[in-house]
């Protein structure tokens, strides 16, 4: 059976998106791939497809508990039963038992912290994996916009499950970044298939705004004026709460809001109620949209700057995947980035929490109960570092923070020099992945070639559009004021 029946038969597209083909008949030739897809391509079908038709077990490693749930649920939506997903959401005696039957699965996703443990590798070993994919590949490069200590151990995995045939999937890798997955995955003769991140449907703005009480007011206007459904993001939870409570009392009813402080049922009852239609607009942290599979989100608006370019391009992808025009709206208040500053110094341990940690032997939540998974991560990793290269485990710790929040601060200031441009904002993010910049209408607002009526909800009143063209517009005259 060739692709083309395969893709029909068992997933129901008539023709394939731009760069899939090419990841697949790759992975089918028996190559190891890397394979760079813009957001919205459907990076997931790369490796479902291939399972079609190679026989064996195929790993997934995934980094967000909610992408290997979104992905187990689609595939048993279209009939697959062998797959699961070995993570928190399984009580112990179902992980217990599913690790003593690995072979009646067809895909495992497991997060990188998981094939750390070797009770977990021991149960794959034997098994037949006839793929290994890695997908969020760039969360390997210490060069990327977010790393991940255990995803550099991978290439150590992929040795110790015998060196199967690998996939590396990302949405977002500088050519450093690219090169670094392929050295830590220990990976050699490599087809690289690498695709524009450029979404030309997708129009760009940003609006500058003086303090966020002229937020919250534009806010409610381009939520009410454009097409929905949309996505708000925010970079703290409460700001989330906060903001559904002010949309419903402007009217807009179907809102509601999405965070990793919430229950894992609540999230998978919002991703349920935004994927069938019955909500118009999440406002929502960067936990919401890896895997959500909506085709026609009208919109992405940033109440807050989002911490790297990287993580831009990607929230803003999950606006039209139809290819049906779209916009992406970023709202920025001078001093925004400081806020980035502070969650990024909480996400390592500080100096002490660092000398405590580095003493003993014990789980770090034992001597430090308040740290979060992040910290935990981070600690664990890099203690383990230090002691197999025989150094002070406190010294070499706080190295690494150090350098970590040196580049958190370096891509910060490249998101804020973005932001901050008069130059076309496409031309310039494309430059950064080494793309020549294209000419296309409905581009940027620093193109002035953006029509907002094309983005209008039918119910828009004409005084309504009036309001938001003409504060548009003084923003972009006034910048800063």
């Amino acid at each position: 059976m060739n692709v083309e029946n395969v893709l029909y038969e068992r997933f129901g597209f008539a023709a394939f998106r731009p760069g899939q083909r090419e990841t697949i008949e790759s992975v089918l030739s028996g190559q190891h791939t890397l394979s760079m897809l813009p957001t919205g391509t459907g990076k997931s079908l790369c490796y479902q497809l291939p399972a079609c038709l190679l026989p064996g077990t195929v790993l997934i490693v995934s980094p967000l508990l909610s992408l290997m749930q979104d992905q187990v649920e689609q595939l048993k939506m279209r009939g697959e039963k062998r797959v699961i997903a070995l993570n928190s959401f399984l009580q112990y005696e179902e992980k217990t038992a599913a690790l003593a039957n690995l072979s009646r699965y067809k895909f495992i996703f497991l997060s990188p912290e998981m094939l750390q443990l070797p009770h977990v590798i021991g149960a794959l070993c034997p098994l037949t994996v006839s793929l290994f994919v890695v997908d969020e590949a760039h969360c390997i490069s210490q060069w990327g916009y977010d790393f991940r200590p255990d995803y550099r151990l991978l290439g150590d995995v992929r040795h110790e499950l015998g060196s199967p045939l690998t996939l590396a999937l990302t949405a977002t890798a500088t050519e450093k970044v690219r090169q670094d997955i392929i050295e830590g995955l220990h990976l050699t003769e490599v087809k690289k298939w690498v695709f524009s991140v450029n979404r030309p449907n997708i129009a760009l703005q940003v609006e500058m705004l003086q303090n966020q009480v002229d937020k919250h007011r534009r806010l409610i206007e381009l939520v009410t004026f454009f097409k929905k459904p949309g996505i708000v993001y925010f970079s703290g939870r409460k700001a989330t709460e906060e903001a559904v409570i002010q949309l419903k009392q402007a009217g807009i009813i179907r809102a509601a809001y999405y965070h990793g402080g919430m229950e894992a049922d609540d999230r998978l009852l919002i991703q349920h109620q935004f994927l069938k239609g019955e909500l118009d607009v999440v406002c929502a942290t960067s936990a919401f949209g890896m895997g959500i599979n909506k085709e026609n989100v009208r919109f992405v608006i940033h109440y807050h700057m989002p911490p790297q370019i990287e993580s831009y391009l990607q929230e803003i992808g999950r606006a039209g995947r139809d290819g049906n025009p779209s916009i992406a709206v970023l709202l920025y208040a001078y001093g925004d980035e400081s806020r980035h500053e502070f969650i990024a110094e909480m996400e390592f341990p500080d100096d002490g929490q660092v000398r405590q940690l580095a003493e003993y032997s014990v789980s770090p939540r034992d001597i430090q109960p308040s740290l979060s998974e992040t910290q935990e991560r981070f600690a664990v990793h890099y203690k383990r570092e230090a002691n197999k290269k025989s150094l002070n485990a406190a010294v070499y710790m706080k190295e690494k923070r150090d350098h970590l929040l040196a580049r958190k601060a370096e891509k910060r200031n490249e998101m804020v020099t973005w932001i901050l441009s008069t130059n076309c904002r496409r031309a310039n993010y494309m430059h950064l992945f080494n793309e020549k910049p294209i000419k296309q209408p409905h581009c940027c607002d620093c193109c002035r070639s953006i029509d907002l009526s094309i983005y209008k909800s039918e119910s828009v009143s004409r005084r309504s559009e009036e309001q938001l063209n003409w504060r548009n517009m003084l923003a972009q005259l006034l910048p800063g004021k």
